[in-house]
């Protein structure tokens, strides 16, 4: 029998789990149409090795989740804080994270621009997007001291899920429930950072917790 094509499989797949999730619960989708109440935002990249729910296991509803390339979290960047407004003011997240994983393809080429003086994608005009979403991921990875590090990759992949954590906690709903604050639902958050390792399947707490 000849191999479904992708997209064909990934309909035929998404079938297969509805009938055993509905067997299982038949409750289950009536009930998570009505609302969604995650109690945390996952702010990951958007690499295709990294699935948030499959690695942590979890089920439908349990994680709101904001990806991009190299989980930046930029003053710029519209989607990414309104996602983290109404995570946080709408939905009541108690627990933000960012994510970030080994062998970032993001980091890694932000990196490479730093060390041979070019542009992330080089083959790229300035302009492009690309190019632009990373200027200030390699803008910060210049200022590391990367000469000392045996890995510079892992260090930097490290260093840029820090500095977004600090990023994370100037925005302006994540500030205000911070430090005794409460959000507009009442709740205070704490502001997490974790490292995935594609080599184990593990998650990593970079113990930077920010309450």
């Amino acid at each position: 029998m000849a191999e479904l094509p992708p997209l064909q499989r990934m309909l035929n797949s998404n079938v297969d789990w509805a009938k055993a999730v509905k067997a299982a619960d038949p409750d289950f989708f009536n009930r998570t149409a009505k609302g969604q109440k995650p109690n945390s935002l996952w702010i990951g990249c958007s690499d295709s090795r990294v699935l948030d729910a499959v690695m942590t296991n979890s089920t439908v509803g349990e994680m709101f989740v904001h990806r991009n390339i190299a989980n930046q979290v930029r003053p710029d960047d519209q989607s990414t804080l309104s996602s983290i407004d109404y995570a946080i003011d709408y939905l009541g997240v108690t627990d933000v994270i960012v994510v970030g994983h080994t062998n970032c393809g993001g980091v890694s080429a932000s990196l490479k621009a730093v060390q041979n003086g070019t542009l992330p994608l080089p083959e790229l005009p300035p302009s492009a997007p690309l190019n632009q979403w990373l200027a200030p991921l390699t803008k910060y990875i210049s200022t590391l001291a990367l000469s000392n590090q045996s890995h510079p990759l892992n260090y930097a992949v490290e260093a840029n899920v820090k500095r977004q954590v600090e990023k994370l906690c100037e925005t302006g709903s994540v500030k205000r429930a911070l430090n005794g604050g409460k959000s507009l639902m009442g709740k205070t958050v704490r502001v997490h950072g974790w490292i995935y390792e594609l080599e184990t399947g593990l998650l990593r707490d970079l113990k930077v917790t920010k309450t």
